[in-house]
């Protein structure tokens, strides 16, 4: 009997094991690398939300700080409202924070809450918090047919104010390219034949058209008496109203910057069935505002010529459409009306920092929106009388 003998070395299973191996060690590592790589993303982005709460912390506190100034001030000591004012504005980190917080620590404010005394282990804080009163704008959204008002409290006297609106986050919808009216389409069928703005159907106003501006000054000079407020006379006056309309080429991009004075354009003594054609800018690729405008504020009544000191307050009303604005008195700045305050804040390595504007304004006394402000039908009942006797002492029926 012949015995047959098969040499197998087992090279190739070797082989096949050693590759299984490192593409098991391969995927191994990946996944592994997979997972600290989203656990360390997760930490930062948990560190970063953390130390943007932190900056918010601070921002909180820098508006106790604003209110407790006011406060102050209020009272009519005017040593103790001179030295809130200087912390408010010292350009030191936190310095500001004083009155309201401990900043014995000049590189932080630890950010716990009493009742949980674990809170210091996140190392959560808010490193620098800045306030300034003095700011060159007043910024802020206006929605559609809603009203502001802006005290023009400035720590210098102007006789102008820029104002712009309209950005492309008001488009509601993609694009740069802002709808204009070029030429005015319409004839005033009043009586008048001039050529007039379209006052469109809500529903028909375009998306991408910034809304019709109405810009209502009222102001006093030194002295004043309640007429004064209905009087317009020889370019002096203490109220006015413009309707400023966005008009331009849709498409093109214009820098032209329309100047408007209060006493141009006045109902009371010149009619007229149309608002200004304002030019705006058709295309806003570069950002900013589409429309900007000076509009030109008179004399106060009862001041000499030239005597531009006043307390004055600018309503604005976005007609048709929300928007964003500005307001800016020109060769000056506004003393406190919308301080600005720049908050840092910090958790572990991460920092978020924080810029935000207040309104610096009474609460207890906020302006009013309209004298009268129905959400349904407004009845009236009118009676013409030679005798008082003839008047009924309680109305309640509408007739």
């Amino acid at each position: 009997m012949v015995n047959h003998r098969r040499r197998e070395s087992g090279a190739v299973s070797l082989f096949l094991v050693i590759f299984a191996m490192l593409l098991i060690t391969v995927v191994t590592l990946s996944f592994l690398r997979t997972m600290i790589a989203d656990q360390q993303q997760s930490s930062v982005s948990d560190l970063s939300k953390s130390a943007y709460d932190s900056a918010l912390a601070g921002t909180e506190d820098a508006k106790r700080a604003l209110i407790y100034y006011r406060t102050v001030c209020a009272t009519g000591d005017a040593s103790a409202c001179a030295l809130a004012k200087q912390a408010i504005d010292s350009n030191t980190c936190n310095a500001g924070l004083s009155s309201v917080v401990n900043t014995s620590d000049p590189t932080k404010v630890v950010v716990a809450q009493a009742q949980s005394g674990g809170d210091a282990t996140f190392n959560q804080s808010y490193t620098c918090v800045k306030m300034k009163l003095a700011t060159s704008d007043y910024v802020g959204t206006l929605a559609a047919n809603t009203s502001k008002i802006i005290p023009l409290k400035t720590t210098g006297t102007f006789s102008q104010v820029l104002l712009q609106w309209f950005r492309t986050e008001d488009f509601g919808t993609t694009g740069t390219n802002v709808n204009l009216e070029a030429t005015p389409p319409q004839v005033d069928g009043g009586g008048t034949n001039q050529n007039i703005w379209p006052l469109l159907a809500q529903s028909s106003w375009p998306a991408t058209r910034p809304p019709v501006m109405r810009t209502q000054m009222f102001q006093y000079g030194s002295s004043f008496t309640l007429n004064s407020f209905d009087s317009n006379t020889s370019g002096v006056s203490n109220a006015n109203t413009l309707f400023l309309y966005p008009t331009g080429v849709t498409g093109t991009a214009n820098a032209t910057q329309d100047s408007w004075s209060f006493t141009d354009r006045d109902v009371r003594l010149t009619p007229t069935g149309t608002p200004l054609g304002t030019t705006c800018s058709g295309k806003l690729s570069g950002g900013g505002y589409a429309c900007s405008a000076i509009l030109n504020f008179p004399v106060p009544i009862g001041n000499a010529p030239g005597d531009t000191t006043r307390t004055a307050y600018l309503r604005l009303t976005a007609l048709y459409k929300t928007t964003r604005f500005s307001v800016s008195p020109i060769g000056t700045q506004f003393d406190g009306v919308q301080p600005s305050i720049d908050s840092t804040g910090r958790a572990g390595d991460q920092y978020r920092r924080v810029e935000s504007r207040v309104d610096l304004i009474n609460v207890n006394f906020p302006f009013p929106e309209a004298a009268l402000d129905v959400s349904g039908n407004l009845c009236k009942n009118f009676l013409v009388t030679d005798s008082s006797n003839t008047i009924p002492a309680n109305q309640t029926t509408c007739t």
